[in-house]
């Protein structure tokens, strides 16, 4: 019997979420289109296009300024390379189109249906695509289906105040031309700190303002300080408590008034105060979708909407903003929909011990409750850290210095809270991150022998508690 509908599933978004969504339901056997506007960044979302991947590429950039200096103490000697700021812009954008093209495959390999255009909700089951017409001028499509997946991410949020057409996002920042010799960097959140630290490395002179008490709200107390320590160290002008009143632009550059009467010449602005869910234009008012105080989309603990047809999931919902969280999400509404893969059960989403990382220079790696979390929630806790400077900078002439913590609930044993910041610390953390899911206790880990010389061995070797 033919379906009433179009397709079994519709995907609004080309995103890490919307990508794997689309992919599995096809492979499952389902009629599945994904609708991306494809002429803006390509398909993969923020994460591939102006998000994890090229931030990451440039934070491996922005290391070798460090590394050539600390080779010297190696025996290392010649003139220092200088970096050309328009081969490693080429450079990224071939590897993200590249990436965008593997995405593509993946889709059209699966079966999907992809379409180019702007989606609109029109109804419980109906879909609006606005496309262009062969001439340039506009048109659209429209398209039913039985369930529809809104996967539409987030979006740089930029405050209002007098100058603001000055600031860019972390949408440009990546082609900025030319190379910004002095940057101010506006926000105190992990997107802003990265690219702080990132700037800073690759040689720009890098001030950045924080409205707050401590960069990385959120985080363990003692590992936001530490870092800020260490980004001041590097040659981050840190500024807390600090805000901007205007932006002014002069034949010198751009003129920052901050909160106090300071002023900062600088060449460019970058504000990273946080993303909003991106759902301008997605006719979710039309079908009543229920949203929230940030717009965000409102869904239950299997990713539906009050409207029993369309779900959501990724950052437009707003809850643990990370490109592995949005995967995991997806494979939850496809197992729902479609059943799960053979021979497998239909997966949940659980949000406990979710690992990240924070590629400031140090990294910072984390999973599970900083300590102030951990004493609310368990109350009776015991906490293990070390500090120290990193074998390769006994060496490299280096101040930078490594600091990890444990945190275990007492009474039970169990490790519920383990962070680092050094080197390689997210590398590091992931694999801690399984053994806490699974439950491991202080005991275990004291048991488990360490790989000597490393720093992860540290978390393995930590007998004295210094808190309790």
């Amino acid at each position: 019997m033919a379906s009433a509908f179009d397709f079994d599933l519709f995907v609004i978004g080309g995103g890490s979420g919307g990508v794997r969504a689309a992919r599995m339901a096809a492979q499952r056997g389902a009629r599945v289109a994904l609708a991306e506007t494809l002429g803006t960044d390509g398909l993969g979302g923020t994460c591939v296009n102006v998000g994890c991947i090229p931030k990451k590429l440039y934070s491996y950039a922005a290391h070798y300024a460090e590394s050539f200096h600390e080779s010297a103490g190696f025996g290392w000697e010649g003139t220092t390379p200088s970096l050309n700021w328009g081969t490693l812009k080429a450079n990224r954008a071939k590897e993200i189109g590249r990436l965008n093209g593997v995405y593509s495959n993946l889709l059209s390999g699966s079966g999907v249906t992809v379409l180019n255009g702007f989606a609109r909700i029109d109804g419980e089951h109906a879909i609006t695509l606005a496309t262009l017409n062969a001439d340039g001028s506009p048109g659209h499509q429209q398209f039913t289906a039985k369930h529809i997946l809104i996967a539409t991410g987030g979006t740089p949020f930029v405050p209002h105040f007098k100058g603001r057409e000055h600031a860019i996002t972390s949408n440009e920042v990546f082609d900025l031309e030319p190379f910004p010799k002095r940057l101010l960097v506006v926000g105190g959140g992990y997107i802003a700190c990265e690219f702080a630290s990132i700037f800073n490395g690759l040689g720009s002179k890098v001030s950045q303002l924080y409205r707050g008490e401590q960069v990385l709200r959120g985080f363990d107390n003692e590992i936001r300080h530490f870092v800020a320590g260490e980004m001041i160290k590097s040659g981050v002008d840190l500024r807390l408590n600090a805000d901007v009143v205007d932006i002014q632009k002069t034949g010198d550059g751009l003129k920052v008034e901050c909160e106090g009467g300071n002023v900062i010449m600088v060449d460019a602005v970058l504000y990273a105060t946080g993303r909003v869910p991106n759902v301008k234009g997605l006719g979710l008012d039309t079908v009543g979708v229920a949203q929230g105080g940030q717009n965000e989309v409102i869904v239950n603990e299997r990713y539906q909407t009050n409207v029993p047809h369309i779900y959501a999931v990724g950052d437009v919902t707003n809850r643990v903003q990370l490109t592995p969280v949005a995967l995991g999400e997806a494979m939850v509404v496809v197992d729902q929909l479609f059943g799960p893969a053979t021979g497998k059960a239909a997966r949940d989403m659980s949000y406990d011990f979710i690992p990240t990382a924070v590629f400031t220079h140090p990294n910072i790696g984390t999973v599970g409750f900083g300590e102030e979390k951990a004493r609310e929630k368990f109350g009776d806790i015991t906490v293990f850290r070390s500090e120290f400077k990193a074998l390769r900078h006994t060496l490299s002439g280096s101040s930078e210095r490594t600091l990890m913590k444990l945190i275990v609930d007492t009474t039970s044993d169990r490790v519920v809270g383990l962070h680092m910041v050094g080197p390689e610390a997210g590398e590091i953390v992931q694999g801690f991150a399984v053994a806490m899911k699974a439950g491991a206790t202080k005991a275990v880990f004291d048991s488990t022998i360490g790989i000597h010389p490393t720093a992860a061995e540290e978390f393995v070797t930590m007998r004295e508690p210094v808190k309790a």
